[in-house]
């Protein structure tokens, strides 16, 4: 068998077969495939696509390219959940802790920020000490001892993805839905758990702008995790504006931190409180969605999500005191404000230069090596659909050393102020199974 003839077919929109697939990412992992040759398979993946069986072992030969584990110590059905990622996208944070608290172990496998999104891993590392560099072992003995993990990819779980996704950001190939879902649920099937929830985003501040573009990624990733037996719910959330209020690492921290004890912005908490209530029901401690959403929101309130976030800091390293005192995380006392120019309602944030604006200012990388300054962030003060007066506070930047004239100039053009009344939009579009697209 050679890789050419592998690559031949997929550009002349032949079918590839199991085999075939399994010898190109076994040699890619093992370095007899070329980084030359992969982007050229890629290449035509991206305008030919992959059928639902080449897709299924696609991500079957990524996965299995390297360590997958297993929970079977930990008793219960083990649940994760991803998110495509979005501008002030916080929602692990106080979800994980508080479906862990319902009964439902968590094995969460987070990564780090790239671009005007942020990543669950940098903002983790703002409470002091925290280490999400952990072990196999440490993993499996956290999960079954404290009922979470929140961890990075090893070099060892799904290695044929981890060069794949670095070889797409260079070769223009990073927005191909086959390859995007294969990468997502290789990491994920990974991890050792049984069922998944997906939070496949649209809007400005999503990787995925176009609704439609985000059920075609939400189906493909929801159909893999059928032909590969597991369970697979994939919300769709709005993200045309950023989430919550705090966009940047410690300040959505602190955000997560309001959650956790039962107050906080309105859109985290029912978004966690529906995520958490699509995983306790796959984890059979909710008989009915509506019944998760119940335990969800007892669980915010009454102080067991909080008491848990607090084990699993103390658990990875961290010290558990900032859930209580949230003072104790970096801050920087260096304000800068962005006002009203004129008088009306807000139609528009463009949630991207949002991200981009808290990049500029230290909050999130360009290139992989930029580092992060936990410290600095932004407060989005007005939504879509508020009045607003002329010299109202829009926007509050918590800032450091950098980047501020540029991300003042970002904030100040990334809104639409218009005089007719809006409605604000729906956070939530469709739910999406193995049956179909249905109503939330």
């Amino acid at each position: 068998m050679r890789v050419y003839d592998v690559i031949q077919k997929k550009r002349d929109r032949e079918p590839l077969d199991e085999a075939e697939i399994e010898f190109l990412i076994r040699g890619y992992t093992d370095g007899s495939v070329a980084d030359y040759q992969m982007s050229a398979f890629a290449m035509a993946v991206y305008f030919n696509g992959m059928s639902p069986d080449e897709l299924s072992w696609f991500t079957s030969a990524m996965l299995h390219s390297g360590d997958v584990l297993t929970l079977d110590e930990v008793a219960g059905t083990k649940v994760d959940k991803h998110s495509t990622g979005g501008v002030g996208d916080k929602i692990s944070l106080p979800l994980a802790p508080a479906v862990a608290a319902c009964g439902v172990p968590v094995p969460m496998i987070s990564g780090r920020g790239l671009g005007h999104t942020g990543g669950t891993l940098d903002k983790l590392e703002s409470i002091p000490g925290f280490n999400v560099n952990m072990t196999t072992a440490d993993y499996r003995r956290l999960v079954r001892d404290v009922g979470c993990c929140l961890i990075g990819q090893t070099a060892e779980l799904a290695p044929a993805d981890k060069k794949l996704y670095a070889l797409r950001d260079v070769t223009a190939t990073v927005d191909c839905i086959p390859l995007i879902a294969s990468s997502i649920m290789s990491k994920k099937l990974a991890e050792g758990i049984d069922a998944l929830v997906l939070d496949v985003k649209y809007g400005s501040g999503a990787f995925m702008e176009r609704l439609e573009d985000a059920e075609t990624l939400a189906r493909t990733m929801v159909g893999i995790g059928e032909k590969m037996g597991k369970q697979v719910v994939a919300r769709m959330t709005n993200m045309d504006q950023p989430l919550g209020v705090m966009v940047g690492n410690a300040l959505e921290v602190k955000e997560s931190l309001d959650v956790l004890h039962g107050h906080g912005p309105a859109d985290i908490i029912a978004i966690t409180v529906e995520l958490g209530a699509e995983m306790l029901h796959l984890g059979q401690v909710a008989a009915t969605v509506e019944d998760g959403r119940q335990q969800m929101r007892a669980v915010l309130s009454d102080g067991r999500a909080a008491r848990k976030f607090e084990q699993i800091i103390e658990a990875q390293g961290g010290d558990p005191r900032v859930v209580e005192d949230p003072s104790l995380l970096p801050a920087t006392d260096k304000r800068v404000s962005v006002k009203a120019a004129k008088a009306g309602v807000v139609h528009a944030i463009d949630a991207r230069e949002v991200g981009i604006a808290s990049m500029l200012l230290g909050g999130g990388r360009a290139r992989t090596d930029d580092v992060i300054d936990p410290r600095v962030g932004i407060e989005v003060h007005t939504r879509i659909g508020d009045a607003v007066r002329a010299g109202d506070e829009l926007f509050v930047l918590q800032v450091g050393d950098k980047g501020v004239t540029d991300a003042v100039a970002r904030l100040e053009a990334c809104l639409r102020i218009e005089d007719a009344p809006l409605e604000p939009p729906s956070r939530f579009g469709a739910r999406i199974d193995h049956a179909g697209s249905g109503p939330t």
